[in-house]
C-alpha cells in the first residue's frame, strides 16, 4: 500500500503543473507583501477610513506580520482551489488521458485501495501546498514586517488580539483552511472519475466553486435557512472564526477565547462530510466503471 502511495506521490512531483501551483503561491505572496511594505499605511488608512476621525491609529504598528498574513489569507485563499483542482482533477482523468488506467488496474490491487492511494497523493498535495504558503505568508511576514498586538476591524468594530495570542489562533486557522482545500480536492477527484482527459473535471470544478460561492452570498431569508447552511463553500472561510474572540466588560479580546467556537465545529463537520461523500461516491462509481482505456 505504502509502495502505491509512492508511486502516486512521485507522479504528482514529476509533472511540472506541481511546481507551476508552489511557484504561482510564492509570486501571489510576494506581491502582496511588497505592495503592503511600500503601500501598507494607504490599504490601512482604507479599511479604517470611518474610524480616522474618533481615534488616532498607530500605523507602524499596526501593520506587522501577523496582519499582513491575516490579509494574505483573505486575499488568496480564494484562488487556492485552482491550484488544487489542478492535480486532483489530474488524478483519475490523467490516467484515462494516457492510456494507462487500464495498465495499473491490472496490478494486484483492489479498485477501492487504488481510489484510497490516489486520493491520498492528491491530500498530501494539497496539505504541502498549505504549508508552503503558511511558510511564506506567515513566517517570512514576521521577517520583514515583525511583531505586534494584531489588530482587525469586523462591522466598523477595531478588535485587538494580544501579541502572546495569536499564533495558535494561526495554526488552528490553517488546520481548518487544509480541511476546506481537501473538500475541494474530494469534489475534484470526484469529477475526474467522469472524465477522459483532464481538462473537463478542472474546468467542472472551478466552475462548482464559482456558482456555489455566488449562491453563498446571497442574502434571501427563506434560502439562508434551508439552502444555504448546506453548500459546502458557506463553511469554507470559517477560519475566520478563530481570529474573533470574545470581550469582557471592558471591550477587551479575552486571552484564547472564541466567539462562537460550535459554528466553527459545525462548519468543520459539513466540510469533512462532503471530503467523505465525494470520496466515497468517486470510489463507488470507479469500482462500476467500464475501463476502456
Amino acid at each position: 500500500m505504502w509502495a502505491l502511495l509512492k508511486i502516486e506521490l512521485l507522479k504528482i512531483f514529476r509533472r511540472p503543473r506541481t511546481y507551476i501551483s508552489f511557484a504561482a503561491i510564492a509570486a501571489m505572496v510576494l506581491i502582496v507583501q511588497v505592495a503592503l511594505k511600500f503601500d501598507g499605511r494607504s490599504y490601512l488608512e482604507f479599511l479604517m477610513s470611518g474610524m480616522n476621525d474618533s481615534i488616532e491609529i498607530p500605523y507602524e504598528m499596526v501593520l506587522n506580520g501577523y496582519l499582513v498574513c491575516f490579509i494574505i489569507l483573505n486575499l488568496l485563499l480564494i484562488h487556492v482551489p485552482l491550484l488544487v483542482a489542478l492535480v486532483a482533477g489530474d488524478a483519475i482523468a490523467g490516467e484515462a488521458n494516457m492510456g494507462t488506467l487500464r495498465l495499473l488496474l491490472t496490478r494486484p490491487v483492489s479498485r477501492t485501495r487504488f481510489m484510497l492511494m490516489k486520493f491520498m497523493a492528491c491530500l498530501i498535495f494539497t496539505i504541502l501546498l498549505l504549508v508552503w504558503m503558511a511558510l511564506l505568508s506567515l513566517f517570512v511576514s514576521i521577517l520583514v514586517f515583525g511583531t505586534n498586538d494584531m489588530v482587525i476591524t469586523r462591522n466598523d468594530v477595531v478588535e485587538q488580539i494580544q501579541q502572546q495570542d495569536i499564533l495558535w489562533r494561526y495554526f488552528a486557522a490553517f488546520g481548518y483552511a487544509a480541511v476546506a482545500l481537501s473538500t475541494v480536492a474530494a469534489l475534484a477527484f470526484f469529477l475526474s472519475v467522469f472524465g477522459e482527459n483532464s481538462i473537463g473535471p478542472i474546468v467542472s470544478t472551478i466552475s462548482i466553486i464559482i456558482v456555489f460561492t455566488i449562491l453563498s452570498e446571497m442574502q434571501i431569508p427563506i434560502y439562508d435557512e434551508t439552502v444555504k447552511p448546506y453548500l459546502f463553500t458557506s463553511h469554507m472561510l470559517a477560519w475566520k472564526g478563530f481570529f474573533y474572540s470574545q470581550s469582557n466588560g471592558e471591550g477587551q479580546s479575552i486571552k484564547g477565547s472564541l466567539e462562537n467556537f460550535p459554528a466553527i465545529m459545525r462548519s468543520l463537520g459539513v466540510l469533512l462530510s462532503y471530503i467523505v461523500a465525494f470520496v466515497v461516491s468517486a470510489i463507488l462509481v470507479f469500482r462500476r466503471k467500464d475501463i476502456l482505456s
